[in-house]
C-alpha cells in the first residue's frame, strides 16, 4: 500500500508539472489588417475611379484614377509598456485586392495590448532605395535630387480647374525637401505615427482600418487644387501642409 501511495505521488507531481508547463506555452497569431476607403460616409473602391464624382472641401470637382499607400512598422504595446515592433510593410494599392487585406509574417501572444500602431510611409532609417526590390519594380521609388527613397503615397486624378476644364493632378507625398539637386535637405519629418489605441489580439482578429480619403483635401488645411495640383514633390510646403492634413485621415472600424 505504501509502494503505491508513492506512485500515486509522483504520478501527481508529473501532471502538475506538465499543467505548468503548457500554462507557459503562450498563444501566438499574426497581426491581420483589413484597408477600407471612404469619400467621407461614402464606400470607395476603384470602381469610382476615372469619373468627377467627388467634391473637396475647397469645392474642387475631382476624379481619382489612382490611390496607392505605404504602411510600416507596425507596433504593439503592452499593459507594461513594452513595445513589440513588427519591422513589415504592405504597399497598399486599391487596383490590387490582395492588398487591401494584409497579415503580418511575424507572431505576437494573444491578449490584451494597450496600443497598436503603424507608420505612414516609411521612417527616415527604413527609407532607402537599396532594400525594398517589389517597391523598385512597382515605380514607387523617390528621384535621386529630392532625396531618395520611396513615396508614402500616390493619388492621381482631374479636377475641373478654376476655368472650368479638366485637368490633371498628383497629390503624391513623400518626404519635404528643399533645395533639390546632389545635396537636399529636409525640413522636418513627414511620416506620421498612426495609434489605433486599445486591442484584444485572438487567435482570429481582424482589424479594419479606413482612411477618409476628403480628409487629405480638408483639415487643417483647405486645399485648392488650383493652387496646389502638380509638382507637389519638390515643394517642401505643400508635403507639409499634406502631413498635417494626414493626422486625422486613418480611423480604426472595427476589431472581429
Amino acid at each position: 500500500m505504501k509502494f503505491k501511495l508513492i506512485i500515486l505521488a509522483f504520478a501527481f507531481v508529473f501532471m502538475a508539472c506538465e499543467k505548468d508547463n503548457d500554462d507557459n506555452i503562450s498563444a501566438v497569431t499574426t497581426v491581420n489588417f483589413k484597408f477600407t476607403h471612404k469619400w467621407e460616409e461614402t464606400e470607395v473602391s476603384n470602381s469610382d475611379f476615372n469619373t468627377i464624382n467627388f467634391t473637396n472641401a475647397f469645392g474642387n470637382e475631382l476624379s481619382i484614377e489612382r490611390l496607392r499607400y505605404l504602411i510600416s512598422k507596425i507596433k504593439l504595446t503592452k499593459n507594461t509598456g513594452e513595445v513589440i515592433t513588427i519591422d513589415e510593410y504592405n504597399l497598399v494599392d486599391l487596383e490590387d485586392a490582395n492588398s487591401l487585406n494584409f497579415s503580418t509574417n511575424q507572431t505576437v501572444a494573444v491578449g490584451s495590448y494597450s496600443d497598436i500602431s503603424f507608420v505612414f510611409g516609411f521612417t527616415n532609417e527604413d527609407n532607402t532605395d537599396v532594400t525594398y526590390a517589389d517597391l523598385n519594380s512597382a515605380t514607387w521609388n523617390v528621384p535621386v535630387m529630392l532625396g531618395g527613397g520611396y513615396h508614402y503615397m500616390q493619388m492621381d486624378g482631374k479636377y475641373i480647374n478654376s476655368s472650368n476644364v479638366e485637368s490633371g493632378y498628383n497629390y503624391h507625398v513623400i518626404r519635404a525637401v528643399d533645395n533639390p539637386g546632389p545635396n537636399p535637405t529636409f525640413p522636418q519629418d513627414t511620416f506620421f505615427e498612426v495609434s489605433l489605441g486599445e486591442i484584444t489580439l485572438t487567435g482570429t482578429t481582424e482589424i479594419t482600418i479606413a482612411m477618409n480619403i476628403a480628409q487629405w483635401f480638408k483639415q487643417p488645411n483647405t486645399w485648392n487644387l488650383n493652387e496646389y495640383n502638380q509638382m507637389l514633390m519638390p515643394n517642401s510646403t505643400a508635403q507639409i501642409l499634406m502631413y498635417q492634413n494626414g493626422q486625422n485621415v486613418f480611423n480604426l472600424v472595427s476589431i472581429e
